[in-house]
This record gives C-alpha cells, structure tokens and sequence, in this order.
C-alpha cells in the first residue's frame, strides 16, 4: 500500500460509517442508547466528509491546502467523538462509548498519518 492510497481508505471508511449508521440508525440508537437524531447527524457529517476525502484522492494533483482541510476536518471530528463520549458518558450503553471513542481514535490515527504524509499526499 502506497500512502498516496491513504486518502482513498479514509474516504471508503467514512462512506461505510455514514452509510451503516443510516442504515442501521433505529437499531444503533437502541444498542448504543444515543439520540436518534445523534446518529442520523454522525452519518450524514461521515457521508459528507466520504464525499470529499474520495473526491480529493480521485484527483492526481492535489493542493496541499486540500489535505490540510482533511487534516483538520479529521482533528476536528476526532475531538468531538472524544466529547460525545464524554457527554453521553452516563447514558450511553458500553457499545455506544467503545463506538465514539473508537471511530476517535480511529480518525485521529488518520489526522495524524495525513499530516505526516502530507507532502506524500499531495
């Protein structure tokens, strides 16, 4: 695997989140005891950034100020799962918790690795 392949991975793994968890969003909500509406916003912000991440990793030129967009987008939702889980931290079900704190460090690992890899990425 190449690291220019990175971004594609992202992006798939984002698609597959937000599609899951629309899928599976009545099911989810009650294994994880999250809001509803929690989950619907988490698979449509997944698909938004999908949307983007393999937009900019079908590109063969991409501007460095594209991956520091995808860097920060990364950051930014790697803190606000770490959030949730604190915020749901006493309602949540143990799923719920190891899902947000998961797709965190998860996505966190990305931001990290992009960053790393930026000049590779471009």
């Amino acid at each position: 695997m190449s690291r220019r392949s990175l971004i594609w991975i992202d992006g798939a793994a984002g698609a597959t989140a937000g599609v899951l968890a629309l899928l599976a969003r009545e099911w989810l909500s009650e294994l994880y005891k999250l809001p509803l509406d929690h989950l619907i916003l988490m698979g449509v912000a997944n698909l938004a950034y999908a949307f983007y991440a393999l937009a900019l990793a079908s590109r063969a030129m991409r501007p460095l100020v594209y991956i520091r967009v995808l860097v920060i987008a990364n950051a930014i939702w790697a803190c606000l799962c770490m959030w949730w889980a604190a915020m749901y931290g006493e309602t949540a079900s143990v799923f719920g918790l190891a899902h947000l704190v998961g797709e965190g460090l998860f996505v966190g690992g990305l931001a990290i690795l992009e960053w790393r890899w930026r000049y590779d990425l471009v």
